[in-house]
């Protein structure tokens, strides 16, 4: 029986964990190192930072929020945003990262996904996919587009066909981000998950539209997916109310699915 694992994802802007909605109007939380505080002593099971404006703005990802966000957790955490080299790579695994995601970059380069699980294992590289619902076609063929930049740039690329390749270049590990379903808290957008999850051999990672304990227990046995990304019921102040890791694993228990004890 797979064990699941409920991970919290940081988007950073600035040096603060921010919460979207559709990829828009972010909404300032707390320091990227106070919500790393929180979240350790909520015992989450993993830790995903985002600097979500990096690509976009065509520059190097923010070392800064990850060495205090390193500094405060012994959880495995995840990387992600502005890298564009095996450089990079490694000065973000100095200032303290487990794993390293990328997203734009390896739509871009593909071959970065190669050169990264050569250099690194393909145990410390992660593909995040940005993926939206579009209009069936040939070049779409699963009705799902990926997007890059923020989700402010479509690629023309098939979602689920873009997930496997990325696992034959060497990706150990895929995030199925929904940008229709991101901040709406309505739940994961189920049918691309299985989708992707059924198509490739590696962990999957659900992420966008969680808002209750339910749309957990959806995504888990309704998909093959591995871990889910909870930021929004964590924390978000668009809820009214927020729930901890405890409540959000007894009800996974309840429902009969394996998780890391709390």
């Amino acid at each position: 029986m797979i064990t699941r694992k409920l991970i919290a994802c940081f988007d950073i802007r600035d040096g603060m964990v921010t919460k979207a909605h559709k990829f828009q109007d972010n909404i300032d939380i707390l320091p990227a190192a106070e919500m790393a505080r929180r979240m350790q002593a909520d015992k989450i099971d993993g830790i995903v930072l985002y600097d979500i404006f990096a690509s976009a703005e065509k520059r190097m990802i923010d070392l800064d929020p990850i060495r205090r966000v390193a500094s405060e957790i012994d959880v495995p955490f995840t990387v992600g945003g502005g890298i564009r080299s095996i450089e990079d790579m490694h000065a973000v695994l100095e200032a303290g990262a487990d794993k390293i995601s990328i997203d734009s970059m390896a739509v871009r380069n593909p071959d970065l996904i190669e050169q990264a699980a050569k250099e690194f294992g393909s145990h410390s590289i992660v593909l995040s996919i940005q993926v939206k619902r579009v209009p069936f076609s040939n070049k779409i063929p699963s009705g799902y587009e990926v997007y890059i930049d923020s989700a402010r740039q479509a690629t023309g690329l098939d979602a689920v066909l873009w997930a496997k390749r990325g696992e034959e270049l060497g990706a150990g590990e895929i995030v199925v981000n929904s940008i229709d379903m991101d901040g709406t808290h309505q739940g994961f957008e189920l049918q691309i998950t299985r989708a992707i999850s059924e198509a490739v051999g590696v962990p999957i990672v659900a992420s966008g539209g969680a808002g209750k304990p339910s749309h957990l227990v959806d995504v888990f046995l309704q998909t093959d997916a591995e871990y889910a990304i909870i930021s929004s019921m964590l924390y978000s102040p668009r809820l009214p109310r927020n729930y901890t890791v405890k409540e959000l694993k007894e009800a996974l228990t309840k429902a009969g699915i394996a998780v890391e004890p709390w």
